[in-house]
């Protein structure tokens, strides 16, 4: 993801790549352009995240949680803008990130596609509109390296669902499901998890009812729909007030 945001920046009229970090002593000291196959840009890898954040106008930061949270310690503390992709937050880095959107203008988002963003709309309207008689299930897959589970959209689509019905997703969700698990809880929201081979990301929300089912999905086939969109968020968040945005808020969905 680091090599395709660097090659979306160099590539993108108004953005202008400043500078980058990593933590793998091997990548540090190489040229950003070589690392992701295009001419020598004369910038290359550091480790000093205070540095970057100072020379940078937005950070775009595809890491850890951990990571994430420390860069926007680091935004909040300057001012500077930050586009957050990382998933898998726990509370309390949930809310450490929340804290620093008071500081600084901070656009995070599980999935920063076009059209994953457009699904999450229908799957919220779906929701509100067919009831509790349908029951919801979101099923998600992704390539065998991928280490947090259920992953950040297809907890970002749970949510939208839970929204449409106006209830917390954390009272009905159900994140598994093992042994003699009994009957259905009615109002329930069901994750289904798959690793595999090379998926990018697929996704698919069910709306199980008598007699019918309704799915509405999205499938990734190439990850350089992340970068786009990240590179698109950054160029938008860029002199926004303070606050925490989402993809919506840049898409004007």
């Amino acid at each position: 993801m680091g090599r395709m945001l660097i090659a979306e920046v160099v590539g993108t009229t108004g953005a202008m790549l400043a500078g980058g970090t990593a933590q793998a002593a091997t990548l540090q000291g190489q040229d950003l352009g070589s690392l992701a196959g295009l001419a020598p840009l004369g910038v290359t890898v550091g480790n000093d995240a205070v540095a970057l954040v100072q020379a940078s106008d937005v950070v775009i930061d595809f890491t850890a949680p951990a990571v994430t949270v420390r860069l926007a310690a680091l935004a909040a503390e300057a001012g500077k803008a930050l586009v957050v992709g990382t998933t898998g937050l726990d509370p309390a880095q949930t809310a450490a990130i929340q804290a620093a959107a008071r500081q600084a203008p901070i656009v995070w988002s599980a999935n920063m596609s076009l059209g994953v963003n457009l699904l999450l709309g229908l799957v919220e309207q779906a929701a509100a509109r067919l009831g509790p008689d349908y029951d919801i299930e979101v099923l998600e897959m992704h390539h065998r390296m991928k280490v947090d589970a259920p992953s950040g959209t297809a907890l970002a689509l749970g949510h939208a669902a839970a929204a449409g019905r106006q209830v917390p997703l954390d009272e009905v969700w159900v994140k598994s499901r093992d042994g003699h698990t009994g009957a259905r809880a009615s109002g329930t929201i069901g994750f289904a998890t798959l690793r595999g081979g090379d998926v990018v990301g697929d996704h698919t929300v069910m709306f199980a009812g008598l007699g019918e089912r309704v799915e509405l999905g999205h499938k990734a086939s190439d990850r350089r729909i992340y970068a786009r969109g990240a590179v698109r968020a950054a160029l938008w968040v860029k002199g926004r007030p303070p606050g925490l945005y989402g993809m919506k808020d840049v898409l004007g969905l």
